[in-house]
């Protein structure tokens, strides 16, 4: 195979600002309409490659070859950002407000895009096909299991599927690979703690939920820290505490929200578990009751 480097040297401006463009204009799950078209107008006149649009809402595959008669593999990118507010001052900013490509998936569409471009003009080189996938709505919309369901890694059928995630712990110019699990899955966890509300200056008259999601928030710890093989991994992050709408007045109810990251589907089952274990006898323990919900 020939060098790749002056092909990608010549494409760098280009792509640098698609990523640029991207960064300034983020979409959240299954909103990434203008994303999905900026994709398209990078491919459609390439040569070689044919275009499927709207797969899983906006998700876009771009073909390589699909005549030939070699083995499948797909590279595969995320495209959709996050409901946070980007700082800072540098020109590329986000300019949607409350929305910004705080995942790093703008430049994850950008390789996409070059590493299209660039197989698309190797000509021969390639013995089989190559399919492009980019998926909307990674940040917990499962977007990747829609595609799935909509036969992306059928016809021609997929042999092999590679992805990457930037990391900027990782030294420029070097990618990280290992055998096994690279990242976690991720899981959404929703904790509702119910009790019975109460004047603030009398507390012992109702079942103060503040205290008892603080204890389970606690409780929940210990997850990692006892109920896990040292030699293994799991994450309990509770990322969001939601009650009362008064200083003075105990809330019936106080709501939990975060995620769970596991390596493995054992360990994920067993978390599951524990968690509901530990947040509904916690809650027991103060008199209050707590529901459990993921959203896997």
């Amino acid at each position: 195979m020939r060098d790749l480097q002056p092909l990608i040297a010549s494409l760098l401006p280009e792509l640098v600002e698609l990523r640029h463009h991207l960064h300034r204009h983020p979409e959240l799950g299954y909103e990434e309409h203008e994303t999905a078209a900026r994709i398209v107008s990078q491919l459609q006149d390439v040569p070689g490659i044919e275009l499927r649009t709207g797969v899983a809402g906006t998700g876009v595959v771009a073909t390589l070859g699909a005549e030939r008669a070699g083995a499948c593999v797909a590279l595969r990118a995320d495209m959709d950002a996050l409901p946070i507010e980007e700082l800072g001052d540098h020109a590329h900013r986000s300019t949607v407000p409350g929305k910004m490509h705080a995942c790093g998936h703008d430049g994850h569409v950008t390789c996409l895009v070059g590493a299209a471009r660039v197989l698309a003009q190797l000509g021969d080189e390639l013995e089989g096909p190559v399919k492009f996938l980019f998926q909307p709505a990674e940040e917990g919309g499962a977007g990747g299991r829609r595609m799935c369901e909509e036969g992306v890694l059928d016809d021609p059928p997929v042999r092999a599927i590679f992805g990457l995630h930037g990391w900027p712990g990782q030294p420029q110019g070097e990618i990280g690979v290992r055998s096994g699990a690279m990242l976690a899955s991720s899981d959404r966890l929703r904790i509702a703690v119910h009790g019975t509300g109460a004047h603030a200056a009398f507390p012992h008259q109702g079942i103060d939920t503040v205290l008892v999601a603080a204890h389970v928030v606690l409780a929940l710890q210990s997850i990692a820290a006892r109920n896990t093989d040292p030699l293994d991994s799991v994450v309990v992050t509770v990322a969001q505490v939601h009650g009362g709408t008064a200083d003075n007045i105990i809330p019936g109810e106080v709501r939990l929200s975060g995620t769970v990251r596991t390596l493995n589907s054992e360990t994920r089952r067993l978390t599951f578990e524990r968690i509901e274990r530990v947040a509904a006898e916690t809650a027991r323990a103060y008199g209050a009751t707590a529901e459990v919900t993921f959203d896997d």
